[in-house]
């Protein structure tokens, strides 16, 4: 089966990411995603790819989370950054994640790792490079894909709606340089990875996406 990135976006992204892409680069990309399926295996399930576009379309996007590559165990990566299926433990970085939301707004954290619900609320759970081979992390890295993210991010900075752009590590934190229009709001902290011993528990970015939106009159989100 012939892979073609950009039919498989869904119509309200292939429009708004198109302005900022390379067919070129993007052909060549589709070529190589095509062929690592074929060679298998590769995470996330194919059918899971653009779940993060699926789940939340350019003109419902009110917040950007970054990350950096899917997860790349079995039954781990689902399409969102940060993310796994139900059923599957919650990663150390995840698990970090869930407790600032506790410290910060005393949110419980969920039974499990699935952050479908934060995506279908208007919460861009992107990673830079969309997919792994099994075993290997950012053995997809420099193939295309970060050009292809970086055209979202390009994207979503050309809304007319104001957005929070949430850049956690060093390698996220690069993409601020994208974020160019005022109404937005970024921000950066360490990766929450507990690797990382300091910057990211305590940034109190639960709350500070909640007052941006709410001074923008985006709503809230419900992070439970």
């Amino acid at each position: 089966m012939t892979i073609d990135l950009l039919d498989l976006l869904p119509t309200e992204w292939r429009d708004v990411m198109k302005p900022h892409l390379d067919l070129e680069v993007v052909a060549r990309l589709s070529s190589f995603v095509e062929a690592e399926y074929a060679a298998g295996p590769v995470y996330p399930p194919r059918e899971d790819l653009f779940s993060a576009f699926r789940l939340c379309s350019p003109a419902q996007t009110r917040v950007l989370i970054l990350g950096q590559d899917p997860y790349h165990k079995p039954g781990q990566a689902h399409g969102l950054s940060f993310s796994v299926r139900p059923g599957v433990a919650v990663p150390p970085s995840l698990r970090n994640i869930y407790k600032e939301l506790q410290d910060n707004l005393g949110v419980k954290p969920p039974s499990n790792g699935d952050l479908t619900g934060w995506a279908s609320q208007g919460v861009l759970l992107l990673n830079a490079v969309l997919t792994v081979r099994a075993g290997q992390p950012t053995s997809h890295a420099d193939k295309g894909w970060e050009h292809f993210t970086d055209a979202a991010i390009k994207a979503v900075n050309d809304s007319p709606y104001s957005v929070v752009f949430v850049l956690w590590g060093a390698y996220a934190r690069k993409k601020a340089a994208f974020v160019t229009n005022a109404q937005h709001t970024v921000l950066q902290a360490g990766h929450p990875s507990p690797m990382n011993p300091r910057g990211f528990l305590g940034c109190g970015h639960f709350t500070a996406i909640g007052e941006a939106l709410g001074k923008a009159g985006r709503g809230t989100i419900t992070w439970s």
